[in-house]
């Protein structure tokens, strides 16, 4: 069964400057979940947090600039 989005992302406003989250909710628990922009694998960093619990994975973006958009 293939692992499908219970809850898609939703476009969110940030403050520049700020830490925002990104959440969706996955169909399957502690599926691989890979976070992109554009073609580019974000990787994790003092700048982008990766986090999953069950069925819910979030990407925080710390110090958020224009160019996250």
């Amino acid at each position: 069964v293939p692992v499908l989005f219970k809850q898609a992302l939703e476009n969110t406003e940030m403050e520049e400057g700020k830490s925002v989250s990104l959440r969706c909710e996955l169909t399957k628990a502690d599926a691989t979940v890979v976070w992109k922009k554009g073609e580019a694998t974000l990787q994790a960093s003092a700048k982008y947090e990766m986090k999953q619990k069950g069925t819910v994975a979030e990407l925080v973006i710390h110090h958020a600039e224009p160019e996250d958009a």
